[in-house]
């Protein structure tokens, strides 16, 4: 059994093999990353762990972008080197906040060859819809936009083909693919400007 040392040792190696990687091939890393095991006291994949990991994208959206309340229409940040990031709020009320983050990635890879379609051609990957709970302090990722799809097969605990407890894996799967993204987001030094 890994220690919690052993986890962020592996996890600081990911980090710099990642960071070595070509621009915006981080996504399919991304996706993969949700299955790393976490230092949490409640156990991973709980119901505990997952509102905590909804406090901590909380925490991380906020350093991205500020007060979400506050924000409405469409932001994008462009880093130095990095694919365009962009936040789109769909619903804003009293107490949640409703958006879209997506990357905007060309449709070819690096060198020219055309990934599909036509030349200029952007593709939206991954396109998470998240909300914002304001007063409890809490960011779920809604849809993963496809984050099920290409990270593969959901892990859980409990009795196989309980349907509380796939329902529970696939909201963990999204949630952590989020809180990963929004960390490296904001280390690749995306910021959304500040509404005024």
């Amino acid at each position: 059994m890994q220690t919690p040392r052993d986890c962020w040792r592996l996890e600081n190696e990911k980090r710099a093999a990642l960071a070595a990687q070509p621009i915006c091939d981080i996504v399919g890393a991304m996706f993969n990353d949700s299955l790393t095991p976490v230092s949490w006291r409640a156990r991973p994949r709980s119901f505990v762990a997952l509102m905590s990991l909804y406090e901590s994208n909380f925490i991380r959206l906020g350093w991205l972008a500020g007060d979400v309340a506050a924000l409405h229409g469409e932001y994008r940040s462009r880093s130095r080197a990095e694919c365009e990031l962009i936040l789109t709020v769909l619903e804003n009320s009293r107490y949640t906040t409703t958006l879209n983050l997506t990357y905007l990635l060309p449709e070819s890879l690096p060198g020219g060859a055309p990934r599909s379609g036509s030349a200029g051609a952007f593709e939206r990957v991954p396109d998470m819809q998240l909300r914002v709970y304001h007063d409890a302090h809490l960011a779920e990722a809604q849809d993963g936009g496809g984050a099920e799809r290409l990270s593969g097969p959901t892990v859980v605990r409990g009795r196989p083909g309980s349907v509380p407890e796939r329902e529970l894996g696939r909201r963990w799967q999204r949630n952590m693919m989020l809180n990963k993204w929004l960390e490296y987001c904001v280390e690749r030094g995306h910021r959304f400007p500040s509404p005024g």
